[in-house]
């Protein structure tokens, strides 16, 4: 029985091995997502800080605009929000579609969303602004809730989120995404 089990176990470890070296490390996998956003950005105008005014250029022949530190986060202003901005802890309603930027084609027709943006039965979908310590505030990510804090209220944007800022059940795939996001303030 030994002379059996130990060739099996042994060949077995030596699978596992083989296998382990087809996988990417997690800084490879990092640098393919830069590639994948640098490659996207590379196909549309960028300025790399935001304006002092806070005045961003609007439509979709905007730039996209690095609006965090880390430059994990991009953002073309779709339309310009209210200059209502919320406040810690303040409710935003938000509709989104999110497509996987490692296969998005810029112009193309197949590109397929996924998000509440079509689906109006869908139920709402909001953050608590700027509040970490719950999880409805960060199941969508920091990154997603940039955008209402410099435009305000009733803003849409195109917005490139790296793994980083993203989802943190996204985080672990390191996959970055484009959203198209709209922000809204809850009716009272």
């Amino acid at each position: 029985m030994k002379r059996i089990l130990l060739p099996l176990i042994s060949l077995a470890v030596l699978a596992g091995l083989v296998s382990c070296s087809d996988s990417k490390s997690y800084a490879e996998l990092l640098t393919d997502e830069s590639h994948v956003v640098n490659d996207f950005l590379s196909q549309h105008r960028l300025v790399d800080e935001i304006p002092a005014d806070t005045v961003f250029q609007t439509g979709h022949d905007a730039p996209y605009y690095c609006i965090d530190d880390e430059a994990n986060v991009y953002m073309q202003v779709l339309e310009p929000g209210s200059k209502e901005r919320p406040e810690y802890n303040d409710r935003v309603y938000f509709r989104y579609l999110r497509y996987r930027l490692d296969s998005y084609v810029v112009g193309g027709d197949n590109n397929i969303g996924g998000g509440n943006a079509n689906n109006m039965n869908s139920g709402s979908t909001f953050f608590l602004y700027k509040n970490e310590y719950v999880e409805s505030s960060t199941q969508y990510g920091t990154g997603i809730q940039l955008p209402v804090g410099l435009l305000g209220y009733d803003a849409k944007v195109n917005l490139v989120v790296k793994s980083q800022a993203g989802p943190t059940a996204d985080m672990s795939y390191v996959i970055p995404y484009l959203y198209t996001i709209s922000y809204y303030k809850p009716v009272i």
